[in-house]
C-alpha cells in the first residue's frame, strides 16, 4: 500500500465515524422531540424515587424561573437517549464491521441485542436500587429543626448523570470485545491491568455516586469490576476461535503450495 493510498484509506475511516456519529446524533435529537412531548410524565417518573421518601406533603421545588423548562429539556434529553438506544448501537456496529472477520460479523444481532439490554440494565439499576439507598442516605439528616427543599435543577441534573453513567458502566463488556475485535486491546493486556482498573473502578465510583460513603461508591465500582471480568472472558473466546482460524488458513496455504 502507497503512503497516498494509506491516507485516503484513513481519511475514508474518519468519514465513515464522522457519517455514523452524525447519523447517531441526529437519532438522540429525534428522540429527544418525540420524548418531550411527555416531559411532564417523564418528571412524574424520575422524580419517583425521592418522592417516596420525602415527608407527607413535601415536594420539589425551584428557585429559579426558568428551571422547569430546563428540567424538562434534560429529562427528554436522558429519556430519548434511552428510547434511540438501538439505533445508536447498530451505528457503532456498522463503524467497526469494517474491521471484523465474516463469521464475526453475523454476530451484529446478539451485539446489538445485549448493548441494549446491558444499557438499560444499568439505568433500571440506578433508578431501582441506588438511587433510594443515596437518597434515603441524604434524606437521613433531616429533623424537626432541618426540613428538605430540594430543587428540581440538581436533582434532575443529578438523576440523568446516574442513569447515563450506570448505563454506560454496564456497557463495559461491550466495549472491550469491540476493541479488543479491533486489535486495540488483547485479554493478556487487560488482565496485567486489572489492578490499575480495580483503582479506576473506586475513583470512578467515587466521582459519581452523590454520596460519600463506601457502600453507595461499591455499587458503581463492583458492577464495573464483574463486567470488565466478563469483557475479557469473552474476549478471550473470541481470541481463541480467530487464533483456530487463522491457523486454518495457513496450513490451507501451505496445502496450496
Amino acid at each position: 500500500m502507497t503512503t497516498d493510498e494509506a491516507r485516503m484509506s484513513f481519511i475514508e475511516h474518519l468519514e465513515e465515524l464522522r457519517k455514523r456519529l452524525l447519523r447517531a446524533v441526529l437519532a438522540i435529537v429525534v428522540g429527544f422531540g418525540v420524548c418531550f412531548a411527555f416531559k411532564e410524565r417523564l418528571f412524574d417518573i424520575i422524580a419517583g424515587p425521592v418522592i417516596k421518601l420525602l415527608p407527607q406533603g413535601s415536594t420539589l421545588v425551584f428557585t429559579g424561573l426558568p428551571d422547569p423548562f430546563f428540567m424538562y429539556l434534560k429529562a427528554a434529553f436522558v429519556a430519548g437517549v434511552f428510547l434511540v438506544l438501538p439505533f445508536v448501537i447498530y451505528q457503532m456496529w456498522l463503524f467497526v464491521r469494517p474491521g471484523l472477520y465474516e463469521r464475526e460479523r453475523k454476530l451484529a444481532f446478539p451485539f446489538i441485542s445485549f448493548g441494549v439490554i446491558l444499557f438499560y440494565a444499568g439505568g433500571a439499576f440506578a433508578y431501582f436500587l441506588v438511587f433510594p439507598a443515596a437518597f434515603k442516605f441524604f434524606l437521613g439528616f433531616q429533623t424537626e429543626a432541618l426540613k428538605p427543599m430540594l430543587s428540581i435543577r440538581d436533582y434532575v441534573s443529578l438523576v440523568m448523570i446516574l442513569m447515563l453513567a450506570f448505563g454506560a458502566v454496564f456497557e463495559t463488556p461491550i466495549v472491550i470485545v469491540l476493541l479488543g475485535l479491533l486489535g486495540v486491546v488483547h485479554s493478556d493486556m487487560l488482565r496485567k491491568g486489572r489492578r490499575y482498573f480495580i483503582v479506576l473502578a473506586f475513583i470512578i465510583g467515587a466521582m459519581l455516586t452523590p454520596t460519600p460513603d463506601i457502600v453507595n461508591q461499591s455499587l458503581m465500582a463492583i458492577p464495573m469490576l464483574l463486567f470488565y471480568e466478563v469483557g475479557i472472558l469473552i474476549l478471550s473466546v473470541f481470541e481463541k476461535k480467530r487464533a483456530r482460524e487463522e491457523e486454518m488458513e495457513q496450513e490451507a496455504l501451505k496445502g496450496l503450495d
